[in-house]
């Protein structure tokens, strides 16, 4: 017989939910095999460590053009919040790894068996997992936006500015947008269920095809990119009032997260664990 401590975490920490709190039960289920998986932990790590480099790397750039010799390159003061926000563009892609892989590493393992008999409900197992990813990604994006701002702000010098008010809210509005982004990805890793093809969808929604309809500058095609999640969302943290507010940016990159976990419901719903 194999020894307990041997098995798999998502097979030794699976429950059945209590009866009474079906979806507590198995949010704590889901919590539990989150943290219980080394992959988590250095996920956690290389994403603060990509965001600190990104953050000083930028600012850097934001220094060096404001003390260069050619007047074309003069920025001026930058806000922190900038910096936190264009630091999002590279290290979001190691936060959704946390998304995707908290099914697709089930999916690959076989796992997945053990918690649809745990939790046969599979509406109610992918809610669990959002609820799990979403709190746990906005609690990073939190530290992540910290991170940015007081790497940035030192190097920055006097062609930094950092009001706290403000700052606050930019790094709360990073952390809102990773935990969507986060969602998004666990969505549509419930209904591709690889790893590699889920990573290559987002990238390609967040960044290859909306840079593809930009670049011909053709009114009718950059429209069309600012409807697509990571333009979306950049116009919500960048703050802007167009081609839409920034609250709108908000709700249509939600209404691709919800897209997102619907589409991988009916997924979930219709195949074979």
């Amino acid at each position: 017989m194999t020894a307990p401590s041997t098995l798999d975490p998502a097979r030794r920490t699976a429950r059945p939910a209590p009866a009474g709190r079906p979806l507590a039960g198995a949010v704590a289920a889901e919590w539990t095999k989150l943290w219980s998986v080394r992959s988590t932990w250095w996920t956690l790590l290389a994403a603060v460590l990509t965001m600190a480099a990104t953050s000083a790397q930028l600012a850097i750039y934001a220094q060096n053009a404001n003390t260069d010799d050619d007047p074309a390159n003069n920025p001026g003061v930058v806000d922190v919040g900038e910096i936190v926000a264009g630091s999002l563009e590279l290290t979001q892609y190691v936060v959704l790894a946390l998304g995707l892989f908290a099914i697709t590493s089930e999916f690959t393992t076989g796992t997945i068996r053990t918690t649809l008999r745990c939790t046969p409900s599979r509406g109610r197992v992918l809610a669990a997992k959002a609820i799990v990813v979403g709190a746990v990604t906005f609690g990073l994006g939190l530290l992540l936006g910290t991170v940015g701002a007081v790497t940035a702000r030192p190097v920055l010098g006097e062609w930094g500015h950092a009001p706290l008010g403000g700052t606050v809210a930019d790094v709360v509005a990073a952390a809102a947008y990773l935990a969507l982004v986060g969602v998004l990805a666990l969505g549509l890793a419930a209904a591709l269920r690889g790893a590699v093809l889920t990573l290559t969808v987002l990238f390609a929604l967040l960044m290859i095809v909306p840079l593809s309809l930009q670049e011909p500058d053709i009114t009718v095609l950059t429209r069309i990119a600012d409807a697509f999640p990571g333009v979306a969302g950049n116009h919500f943290l960048a703050g802007d009032t167009e081609p839409y507010p920034a609250a709108a940016g908000l709700l249509v990159l939600a209404a691709w997260t919800a897209a997102a976990l619907a589409l991988g419901r009916w997924a979930l719903a219709r195949r074979d664990a």
